[in-house]
């Protein structure tokens, strides 16, 4: 079936980005927005907008039967859920089906399944797949738990299997400490997930964390496009993602991949998916999950390969079997993103909010700029804090890296505080430079006074005569010489003078 019109139901950088491939298809596109979101330039680039409901995301863009009436009376033929909200609701994917629209995304099944880690490891059982040692289902007996993890060694680690972000996660380094973080990791994944099945595996103290995109269409054909690394994290979510990776050769991507298709084909894969494994520090890989859904970082694979991959989504979705094979594919060059997030990295990376009063877009050969946001808005507090996606790609690892610091140079963000600083430091640190991290980079080689650097002597008279100019400008207007306003201007410079270099 020929789709003529899309519904996105989500918001912000992700609904602009699947709008614009849609756009280049000759399909219009219906946009949805919360009472926060009024003003979003998603919202006026689609063909058409209806407002859901107030901004917290349960009373707007989680509304799953009223998302679905908006599509029907708006005449669309599918709904694309981007990433986050819905897009990983096998409920929801298969109210879609059931109310005669496309779900752009794979089956309601094939979500359930590797929604669930336990359900997943048991159905890629049957293919050739490294697996993390541990137990095959979830806990229930305790001390036969503590056999285990004593056969497996400490430390393990018990992880939710519905779980994600970090979430009912707990490391136990000695048995004594077992039944305590049991109960720990079981509370925590009942309260975020509904769900307090856990299980255990072999903890690896430092993995990198390497993903490998796939590709899956109606008739059973799977390829892999590549891997994506994506190890620079802070709690447990991704900040800097490059493709490829710089540990990863042609022999050990051809098993992460072909590794990769059979995890896909385990649980019939329909669109664009995403296998996660992590890596030891011999390089050995092992299966952690699969994302059934498009990623924040895509825009990777797509610099890397010249694959829209918003667009096979619709056109697999169609029914259409995928229009290349394995052997087409190549990897072109070297692609980075960061990840723009209105958090301050020097203050243990808490979200900033406020009006965004200066907002200007790096630009450029090998640039990238995937946002949702113009001068002047407000970073509203009821969702993610990611600003914007920052890519670069060049002809190697190294000019990706050096594009992307003069981007971040000129990416001018004024009114919020941003993880800018803090990816410009990862950037140059020699831990990176060499490809020689793990995902424990930060807790490694970052602390926030390293961001303190100290101003050079030009840029401190410059800032001797905006201070000498503030003082005039006081005194003339009767104000106290005392008001702080030096203070607050010498801390607007630390804060923006990478923009002015």
């Amino acid at each position: 079936m020929k789709i003529k019109k899309v519904l996105i139901a989500n918001r912000g950088e992700i609904a602009l980005r699947i709008m614009r491939s849609c756009k280049e298809m000759g399909i219009a596109t219906v946009a949805v927005y919360s009472e926060a979101d009024k003003f979003s330039p998603h919202v006026t680039y689609a063909d058409e907008a209806y407002l859901v409901g107030p901004p917290p995301s349960s009373e707007s863009y989680l509304r799953e039967d009223y998302l679905i009436e908006i599509a029907k009376k708006s005449g669309t033929d599918a709904i694309h859920p981007g990433y986050g909200f819905l897009s990983e609701n096998a409920r929801f994917a298969k109210k879609v089906s059931d109310a005669g629209l496309i779900f752009i995304g794979p089956s309601p099944e094939a979500i359930e399944v590797m929604g669930s880690k336990l359900a997943a490891k048991a159905a890629v059982a049957q293919y050739d797949i490294p697996l993390v040692p541990g137990t095959e289902e979830a806990i229930t007996d305790i001390p036969a738990a503590k056999v285990l993890a004593e056969q497996i060694g400490y430390p393990i680690l018990i992880k939710a299997s519905a779980g994600g972000g970090g979430k009912g996660m707990r490391v136990v380094e000695i048995p004594d400490d077992f039944e305590e973080q049991m109960d720990r990791a079981v509370s925590e994944a009942t309260s975020s997930f509904g769900d307090g099945s856990v299980f255990i595996e072999k903890f690896i103290n430092s993995p990198r964390h390497i993903e490998i995109q796939v590709l899956g269409d109606q008739q059973g054909n799977v390829v892999y496009l590549f891997e994506r690394e994506c190890s620079v994290q802070r709690r447990h979510q991704k900040v800097i993602e490059e493709a490829p990776s710089a540990v990863v050769d042609a022999e050990k991507r051809r098993k992460m991949g072909e590794a990769a298709i059979g995890v896909a084909k385990s649980c019939n894969y329909q669109g664009a998916g995403t296998v996660e494994f992590i890596m030891d520090e011999q390089l050995n890989f092992y299966f952690l999950e699969m994302n059934t859904r498009l990623q924040v970082e895509h825009p990777v694979t797509e610099e890397i390969t010249g694959v829209d991959l918003v667009k096979e989504q619709i056109l697999i979705a169609e029914g259409n079997s995928l229009s290349f094979k394995q052997e087409d594919l190549k990897i072109n060059g070297h692609s980075l993103e960061v990840r723009v997030y209105a958090e301050d990295p020097k203050n243990n990376f808490l979200p900033d909010i406020g009006k965004l009063s200066t907002y200007k877009r790096p630009q450029g050969v090998g640039i990238r700029v995937d946002d949702g946001f113009e001068e002047g808005m407000d970073i509203p507090i009821y969702y993610d804090p990611m600003i914007a996606k920052l890519i670069t790609h060049g002809k190697d690892r190294n000019e990706a890296i050096r594009r992307m610091i003069r981007a971040i140079d000129e990416f001018e963000i004024v009114g919020i505080e941003t993880t800018l600083s803090f990816c410009k430091f990862v950037l140059q640190h020699d831990a990176f430079t060499s490809g020689n991290f793990d995902t424990k980079f930060v807790e490694k080689h970052f602390k926030p006074e390293l961001l303190n650097e100290p101003l050079s002597v030009e840029e401190e008279k410059i800032l001797a005569l905006l201070a000498s100019k503030l003082s005039k400008e006081a005194k003339s207007a009767h104000l106290p010489s005392n008001s702080g306003s030096s203070e607050i201007k010498e801390s607007a410079w630390r804060r923006n003078r990478q923009h002015l270099s």
